[in-house]
C-alpha cells in the first residue's frame, strides 16, 4: 500500500434525516427513508459518472456484447467480498435477478424496469466470475439498469426457499445480518435517534494513488423531527452538511466565511413534487368496501376535476415564499434537471382561481345550498381528506398554500400530516387515501420511472397493479414505455418520451408544483469533495476525507 502524503484516514461524517427507515430490504424498498441506508451498503454490476453521466464498471470490470445486441457477458471483479468475508460471485447476480427481481411472490419495483413486453432477461452463471443476459428484445437503458442492487445469496436462499423474503431484514434485524459489498456497513439504529455506518475494512476499490478506500471511519445519521432541527443541528455545528430549503438561503449564506462552510448551488433538483388523487376504483378485499367511496371515485377520474385542480396552483407564490425565489415551475414529468430527455413543451395551467372556478361549475360543480361549498350534481359537498408526510416544512407549507386555494374556490380540505412511513403504507398497501401531495427523487434516464408510469407498475401511485389499463392513456404509455426502451437511437427515444410527457400534463394524474434548487450546505473540513448536479454532494463518499 502506498503511504498517503497526508494522513487521511479515520473521522465521521454527521448528516441528518427526518425518518426512520422502513426496512432495509433493498428489493422491496418503495421509500427513500430506505434506499438512504441501502445505498451505502449494497453495489450494482455498472455505475453512472456523476458528471458525464456515462456508464462505468464497478462489480463488473468489463463487458461483452453481441452484434444483435441482445447478449451481454459480464466479468466480475474478484477482489470483492460481502461484509461477512464470504466471496463475491456469479451466483449472487444470478440469484438477485432470478430468485427476487423475477420472483412474482416479491413486491419488486425493479421487477417493472427489468420486464418488457412480459417478457424477462434470461440470466446464468457461465463460472464463477462470468454472468451472461440474454435480452428478449434490445433494452436501450441496459447498462445503466445494472447499477440494481445486487444482494448475497448465501444469506437469502434459505429464506426465498421459505417464502420470508417480504419481511426479512426488517428494522429489527441485527446490523450484523445485513451484509453488502459497499464502503460501509450499517453498524447501529436506533430508531427514532439514530443511524451509524463503520467503514468496510475489505472494500475493494483503492484510490488512483492505491490507497485503501474508504477514508472515513463512520458515517452518522441523526433521525431528527423535521429539517428545522437539521438546520438548529447544522448551525450549532452537530452537522456537517445540510440540504438548504429556499427559506433558509438568506440566514445561511452570509454566515459562510464567519462558519467555516460553503453554501453549493448545484442547479434545478431532479425530483419532483405533485399533488394527486386516488383513482382506484377496486374494493378492499378486507372490508368488502370500495378504497374511495363512489362519488369521490368519479371526481378523482374526471379529468376535467384535475385540470381545475391544476389552475389553482400558484407556482410563482410556492416559489416567492416557500423557495425564497430559488425554485422554478414544474410543468412536465421530467424536469429540466434531466437534460437531453426533458420536454418543455407540453400543456401549462396558469394560476387561475377564477378559471378553476368556472371549469368546475360547467362540470356540474356548483354551490347549490349558499353555504360557500360546492355540490355534484348529487348534492355530495366536494370535500376530501389531503395527506403529506410530517418532517418535510417546505412540503407542509406548499400543502397549505395549495388547500387555502381549494378553499377559496369552494372545496372542504381536510389536511393532514402522516409519519412518512405510515403515508407510504397507505400508499402502497391500504390504498386508503384520497389526495396526496408528495414527491419522487427522479434521474436522467425515463424508463426508470417505468414503475411509476405503466399501468401494471408498483409506484403507479394513482391506481397501481392494473392488471389491462383502465384507460386509453394510460395504455398508450404503456405502449411509450415498451417502445422506448427498445430503441436505441436517442433521438427517437426522445421523441417518444417527449409524447408521454405530453400525456401526462394532459391527463394530470400528477399535478406538478414546483422543483428547488439543490442547495446543501457543507463544511470546509472535507478533501475530495466533487459536488455534481446528478451525484450531490458525497456521490463519491469512499474517497471523501477529513482534511488535517
Amino acid at each position: 500500500m502506498t503511504q498517503p502524503s497526508v494522513n487521511k484516514y479515520g473521522g465521521h461524517l454527521v448528516l441528518a434525516t427526518t425518518s426512520d427507515p422502513k426496512s432495509f430490504n433493498a428489493i422491496t424498498a418503495k421509500e427513500s427513508s430506505t434506499s438512504l441506508v441501502t445505498g451505502y451498503i449494497f453495489e450494482g454490476l455498472t455505475t453512472t459518472n456523476a458528471f458525464t453521466a456515462k456508464v462505468e464498471p464497478h462489480l463488473a470490470k468489463r463487458w461483452e456484447v453481441s452484434a444483435d445486441g441482445l447478449q451481454w457477458t459480464f466479468f466480475l471483479r474478484k477482489d470483492v467480498t460481502w461484509h461477512d468475508g464470504h466471496p463475491f460471485t456469479a451466483d449472487d447476480v444470478v440469484f438477485t435477478f432470478n430468485d427476487l427481481i423475477y420472483n412474482k411472490d416479491i413486491p419488486s419495483s425493479a421487477r417493472d424496469i427489468y420486464t418488457i413486453d412480459g417478457k424477462i432477461f434470461k440470466v446464468e452463471k457461465i463460472n464463477t466470475y462470468v454472468v451472461r443476459f440474454t435480452l428478449p428484445v434490445k433494452f436501450a437503458p441496459f447498462l445503466r439498469g445494472l447499477g440494481q442492487e445486487i444482494l448475497p445469496k448465501h444469506k437469502l436462499e434459505s429464506i426465498v426457499k421459505e417464502g420470508k423474503f417480504n419481511t426479512v431484514w426488517g428494522i429489527d434485524t441485527l446490523p450484523s445480518e445485513i451484509v453488502g459489498t459497499g464502503a460501509y456497513r450499517l453498524a447501529q439504529y436506533d430508531p427514532g435517534q439514530r443511524l451509524i455506518f463503520k467503514k468496510n475494512p475489505s472494500y475493494w476499490k483503492k484510490a488512483s494513488n492505491e490507497d485503501f478506500l474508504p477514508y472515513m471511519d463512520k458515517i452518522i445519521y441523526l433521525i431528527v423531527q423535521n429539517q428545522d432541527v437539521a438546520l438548529l443541528k447544522f448551525m450549532e455545528g452537530t452537522l456537517d452538511a445540510y440540504g438548504l430549503r429556499g427559506m433558509d438561503y438568506p440566514l445561511l449564506k452570509p454566515l459562510e466565511k464567519k462558519r467555516n462552510f460553503v453554501v453549493h448551488d448545484l442547479g434545478p433538483d431532479t425530483g419532483s413534487q405533485f399533488i394527486f388523487f386516488n383513482q382506484n376504483p377496486e374494493v378492499n378485499p378486507n372490508t368488502n368496501k370500495p378504497f374511495v367511496e363512489g362519488h369521490k371515485l368519479a371526481w378523482f377520474r374526471n379529468v376535467v376535476f384535475r385540470r381545475a385542480i391544476a389552475h389553482v396552483i400558484d407556482k410563482d407564490k410556492i416559489i416567492e415564499i416557500v423557495k425564497n425565489k430559488l425554485g422554478y415551475p414544474q410543468h412536465s414529468s421530467m424536469g429540466p434537471g434531466a437534460g437531453f430527455f426533458h420536454n418543455p413543451n407540453v400543456a401549462k395551467y396558469d394560476y387561475d382561481l377564477d378559471k378553476a372556478k368556472n371549469i368546475l361549475n360547467k362540470a356540474g360543480f356548483k354551490d347549490r345550498d349558499g353555504n360557500g361549498i360546492l355540490e355534484d350534481t348529487d348534492g355530495n359537498e366536494l370535500e376530501f381528506s389531503l395527506y403529506t408526510n410530517s418532517g418535510a416544512s417546505e412540503r407542509l407549507d406548499i400543502a397549505a398554500i395549495i388547500s387555502h386555494d381549494l378553499e377559496k374556490i369552494g372545496m372542504k380540505v381536510h389536511f393532514r400530516n402522516l409519519e412518512f412511513n405510515t403515508l407510504v403504507g397507505k400508499l402502497t398497501s391500504t390504498f386508503e387515501w384520497e389526495a396526496v401531495i408528495l414527491g419522487l427523487t427522479g434521474g436522467i434516464e425515463p424508463h426508470f420511472g417505468k414503475n411509476v408510469w405503466m399501468s401494471s407498475g408498483q409506484l403507479h401511485m394513482w391506481y397501481p397493479r392494473q392488471e389491462k389499463p383502465s384507460t386509453d392513456w394510460e395504455k398508450r404509455i404503456d405502449e411509450i414505455f415498451d417502445q422506448g426502451v427498445q430503441e436505441l437511437d436517442e433521438n427517437k427515444r426522445k421523441v417518444l418520451y417527449d409524447e408521454h410527457q405530453e400525456i401526462v400534463a394532459r391527463q394530470l394524474p400528477l399535478i406538478y408544483t414546483v422543483l428547488g434548487s439543490k442547495l446543501t450546505a457543507v463544511r470546509n473540513k472535507f478533501g475530495n469533495l466533487k459536488p455534481s448536479n446528478l451525484g450531490g454532494i458525497f456521490h463519491n463518499i469512499e474517497e471523501i476525507y477529513i482534511k488535517p
